[in-house]
């Protein structure tokens, strides 16, 4: 963790211009109608959970060229996710990946209680072979035409309930690979029947008090086909398996110019938004840190989820999905988890009285200008007095690199080699 004394040094020096530039937002904000301390107490109490495999470093289909004092377990995960969550105040969870963070849940729940944390939704992977493991999903999990793979996929989807049961966590997020690169290769129906047969398994294993969320993606590892293609697909699965299943949506798991937000929108409709995993994409399933390529599709987001956000039982699970290849991965996932909440913070700000006047009237201009005035209003004074009023760092990226964090662990983590490849 990082020496508190530290980053009660580095905010006092950034105190001073911290409390100018808050001051003089609260005076903008208060001509628009907008208490900025109510704004600033929202964003103090939103948080966005941490996937553990993110704090490694990720690669792509050729190579991946890991970075110093990577984790070598899921202990010095949560070390790293702890050091977020101190100089952010914005990731008190983290979302564990099963086989890859399989320990004893006694020893996960103390390091977890020791390090500032508690666990979010699990991860099963039936994406990939394990060691150990008595079947192939080279042709698939769920879905496979075996119907004993499909029994060992379902068995290891109970296991990471049984684990999470352990640790306190209530959800279980299921994603597979399954499809086809070729026409022809499966029955497209009967492949689909398989899945909801598997899945209905699952579902009936979940404890009552917990959420099933399914995620969609277009395509990868599988380019023909993929079992869970869209947001259509995904629906129709949690309609299928009852009123405790829904869907995750990956911002990078869509067509390029897809209208995402509208796609919540419809699932919000339908009561079915599970949550999000936060990334940012330019081509396709990119992975690139939240914001980096189009923070306005965040912000246009995060409107739906405000608008949303009176409904009851609306209450979606949120966490960052991205894969660090050339940043260091605790400095990307601070500035991502900033970035979701900035979105937050800015949709707070638009002017919903005025905006539903401009719909009504059909004043296309003045609607999108609204949500523009919104948008383009620099909340990152109200972002970082929320930090600092919790102990958090004004400046997390400064802070981190002041403590010389990263150089400490990589004495005593040894150095990872890059030979593998594959999206981690």
């Amino acid at each position: 963790m990082i020496d508190t004394d530290l980053i009660a040094t580095e905010n006092r020096r950034r105190a001073e211009d911290l409390r100018r530039d808050y001051d003089a937002l609260g005076q903008q904000l208060d001509r628009r109608g907008v208490d900025i301390e109510a704004v600033k107490a929202k964003v103090a109490g939103y948080g966005v959970a941490i996937p553990s495999w993110g704090v490694g470093t990720g690669g792509t289909r050729f190579a991946r060229f890991p970075g110093p004092g990577e984790p070598r377990d899921v202990f010095d995960k949560l070390d790293d996710c702890g050091v977020i969550h101190q100089l952010t105040g914005a990731t008190p969870s983290v979302s564990l990946h099963i086989p890859w963070d399989k320990a004893d849940p006694a020893r996960l729940r103390d390091k977890a209680a020791a390090v500032g944390l508690r666990f979010d939704a699990m991860n099963s992977n039936t994406f990939q072979d394990h060691a150990g493991q008595a079947l192939s999903y080279r042709h698939g999990s769920l879905s496979h035409t075996d119907a004993a793979v499909r029994r060992q996929a379902v068995e290891h989807n109970l296991e990471c309930i049984e684990i999470g049961r352990a640790i306190g966590s209530r959800a279980l997020t299921v994603w597979v690979g399954d499809g086809s690169n070729f026409p022809g290769q499966t029955d497209l129906s009967a492949q689909f029947e398989r899945y909801l047969d598997a899945m209905g398994a699952i579902y009936d294993g979940l404890p009552s008090d917990w959420r099933l969320f399914t995620e969609h993606k277009m395509y990868e590892p599988a380019f023909y086909s993929t079992v869970v293609q869209d947001w259509g697909s995904n629906l129709m699965i949690a309609q299928h398996l009852g009123e405790r299943a829904y869907c995750l949506v990956d911002l990078g798991h869509h067509a390029p110019n897809a209208n995402i937000e509208m796609i919540v929108a419809r699932l919000i409709h339908a009561g079915k938004l599970g949550g999000f995993h936060f990334n940012d994409s330019k081509y396709g399933d990119d992975d690139l840190d939240t914001g980096a390529i189009d923070p306005y599709r965040l912000f246009l987001v995060f409107n739906e989820l405000v608008i949303a956000e009176g409904r009851a039982d609306f209450a979606p699970a949120h966490m960052l999905d991205q894969s660090h290849n050339v940043t260091d991965p605790i400095e990307s996932l601070m500035l991502s988890a900033i970035e979701v909440q900035r979105a937050y913070a800015q949709a707070l700000l638009v002017d919903r009285q005025a905006l539903a006047g401009y719909q009504q009237d059909n004043d296309a201009l003045m609607a999108t200008a609204t949500l523009k005035q919104a948008f383009r209003t620099d909340v990152d004074p109200i972002l970082a007095m929320a930090r600092t009023e919790r102990g958090a760092a004004v400046d997390p990226v400064a802070a981190y690199r002041a403590s010389g964090y990263r150089a400490a662990v990589a004495e005593t983590r040894p150095a990872v080699s890059g030979a593998g490849g594959g999206i981690v």
